[in-house]
């Protein structure tokens, strides 16, 4: 199955006053790997930035000027996620600034039954942990060194893993997959090894040994086994 990872960087928190989503990174998976097919775009939102928020993501009036808006490069963000699922980190802030922005061009948004929510997994899966996206690649041993500050583009490789964590870990590849009446393995982590079964071995006490035994054994003085026979 294709799925979408996805995050946005805006200039604030609410598209309905006014914010702009500034960048969106978009990372391909096919049933739970990275294809290494990526979307990426900064977009100039014709209006002022915010020092807040530039605070959070580095992204600059200077530095967004010569950007395309969101208008130029929309159907070329469309033809890449096509109608795949669109998994996000609080999904609905995203997907709020992605279909403001669609819908401001005269296009559909996008349908929120396409939407999975990692923050929601998260909070199913650890009840009661932090659930940010740096929180999560703590827990799940993700290096997120080159975060130093919020990057669509960086968020959603990070995001690709932790959801896989979410969903079974790498492992979730493995399994058998039926295919035009042929059975194989889809992924494996390491070669599999075919052992033949071999036959139980017959393992036995000749009558020279048992012999022996016995006389072992009545050659002992006070055997422990007596002291305690009985004691029960």
């Amino acid at each position: 199955m294709r799925e979408i990872v996805f995050d946005t960087e805006t200039t604030g928190l609410n598209p309905a006053g006014g914010d702009r989503m500034v960048e969106i990174g978009c990372v391909e998976m096919f049933n739970r790997v990275e294809t290494g097919r990526h979307f990426h775009c900064y977009f100039n939102p014709e209006r002022d930035m915010p020092f807040e928020a530039q605070e959070v993501h580095g992204l600059s009036n200077l530095f967004l000027s010569d950007k395309p808006r969101f208008s130029e490069k929309a159907d070329e963000l469309l033809d890449f996620i096509e109608d795949s699922p669109l998994v996000a980190h609080n999904a609905a802030f995203d997907f709020g600034f992605l279909n403001f922005e669609l819908e401001r061009t005269g296009r559909s948004g996008v349908s929120l039954s396409r939407m999975v929510d990692t923050l929601t997994l998260a909070r199913t899966r650890h009840p009661g942990a932090k659930h940010s996206l740096d929180a999560l690649c703590i827990r799940f041993g993700i290096d997120r060194s080159q975060r130093v500050k919020h990057g669509a583009l960086l968020d959603a490789q990070l995001l690709a893993q932790v959801y896989i964590e979410l969903t079974g870990g790498r492992q979730i590849g493995l399994g058998l997959v039926a295919d035009s009446g042929t059975v194989s393995v889809a992924e494996s982590q390491r070669p599999v090894i075919v052992r033949e079964l071999r036959p139980a071995r017959p393992h036995f006490a000749a009558a020279e040994e048992l012999e022996r035994h016995r006389a072992f054994i009545a050659r002992l003085v006070n055997p422990l086994w007596e002291r305690f026979a009985g004691a029960n």
